[in-house]
């Protein structure tokens, strides 16, 4: 559901944006996931456009790092604030990433380029795009509420290094980073009941 009401009830929602074209699908599949599988309210903003910034000409590549700056000095008001984009991004020390967020920082960022079966030459497929989105966005959003890796392979927040590794996850918490995940949405003072996690 689409956040209403006044600014204490926006302050607990989580902010979801484009920046740069994008599918309405998408954004309303993350929105989707992040009400569903969290509990959580969300509001969708205005698209923004120009990246240019934090365009790598050598690398033909996006930095992740400079867009998560820029994103973080903007006036925002809400619990968290997930930016999606179709361009390709990286951070200096990777060849890629799928996403980043600062573990327990206010912003997250997500990129489709690699999530696309055509990146790997396959036919598309989008209920397997759509998969992969959202899982990528519960884990960046994990992060940003101060959720780190964890070791099961099932958990939507185990280490993506391939998308081999995002394509074997379940779309949800393990146990333990569920109860971690309840226990930081409550010292954030929103005590709401997340979506028990697959068995």
């Amino acid at each position: 559901m689409k956040s209403k009401g006044g600014s204490s009830t926006l302050s607990k929602s989580i902010t979801i944006c484009s920046l740069g074209p994008l599918d309405r699908m998408i954004i309303e599949h993350v929105a989707g996931a992040i009400s569903n599988r969290c509990g959580l309210r969300y509001k969708i903003s205005s698209r923004m456009d120009s990246l240019k910034y934090a365009f790598d000409e050598k690398r033909g590549q996006y930095n992740s790092k400079l867009i998560l700056k820029r994103l973080t000095e903007l006036p925002l008001n809400s619990l968290k604030f997930l930016a999606i984009t179709e361009v390709d991004l990286f951070v200096p020390i990777l060849k890629y990433v799928f996403g980043l967020a600062q573990v327990g920082g206010q912003c997250a960022i997500i990129s489709t380029y690699r999530l696309r079966p055509q990146f790997y030459d396959h036919e598309p497929n989008q209920d397997l795009l759509m998969d992969r989105i959202g899982k990528t966005a519960l884990h960046e959003l994990g992060h940003s509420l101060g959720l780190t890796h964890c070791r099961d392979r099932h958990c939507v927040m185990h280490s993506s290094t391939s998308i081999g590794d995002t394509d074997f996850k379940r779309s949800d918490f393990c146990p333990t980073c569920f109860e971690l995940f309840r226990w930081q949405l409550e010292n954030c003072g929103i005590r709401i009941k997340p979506r028990m996690p697959q068995s």
